[in-house]
């Protein structure tokens, strides 16, 4: 995680390099960056909606309106089931408090509309691309861990606000929702679904 942490600030300082450069260029090229906020839904073994996650993205305007480009984020979302005994196998049982963790890397390729031009942008987004995520079972004695790969795709409507004239840095706000087939059968789980929020700073 630490390390998908320092590749999207990396990423980010390059692009805040590219959008000097592109503040000669007509603003064709965009880049955003910054906090997710997620919370998952129709999932019984992780429902919660916490702040645990961030995102990069960037593209290049084809035409005044319509971009393509590509994207990458992640998010983490945590549930604490106080203790409780549960039934095992052979008639034996166990007394445990659990934490449960759903860690999502979704990446791939997107399109942006963008309404309008100027100084306020509100813009239509899709992303669609793979998902990688690891579903987590934390008790007193071990850990149950599962990874597995999933098709994620993504609607978002936002809008980008540049208030300062004379560079192309501003600012970024989005909701979205995104689905991803990834499947545990141990856990219950047949895909991940999220809605949530993302704040940011645009290029």
């Amino acid at each position: 995680m630490k390390k998908f942490i320092y590749i999207i600030l990396a990423g980010a300082a390059l692009m805040f390099f590219a959008g000097e450069a592109n503040a000669q260029m007509g603003k064709r090229y965009f880049v955003g960056g910054g906090w997710q906020f997620n919370g998952t839904i129709a999932n019984e073994y992780v429902q919660t909606a916490q702040g645990y996650g961030a995102y990069l993205e960037g593209g290049y305007y084809v035409t005044p309106k319509f971009a393509v480009g590509g994207f990458a984020s992640f998010g983490t979302n945590n549930k604490y089931i106080p203790k409780q005994t549960y039934q095992l196998e052979n008639n034996a049982a166990i007394t445990t408090d659990l934490d449960r963790s759903i860690y999502q890397v979704p990446f791939g390729v997107m399109t942006r509309i963008r309404f309008m031009r100027g100084e306020f942008q509100p813009y239509l987004q899709n992303k669609m691309g793979a998902e990688y995520s690891t579903q987590s079972t934390y008790m007193s004695t071990f850990v149950n861990r599962h990874d597995n790969w999933g098709f994620y795709m993504s609607p978002e409507l936002g809008f980008t606000y540049y208030p300062f004239h004379k560079t192309d840095v501003g600012f970024q706000l989005a909701a979205y929702y995104s689905f991803s087939t990834n499947r545990n059968d141990s856990f219950k789980i047949k895909n991940l679904n999220n809605v949530g929020f993302k704040l940011g700073v645009a290029f």
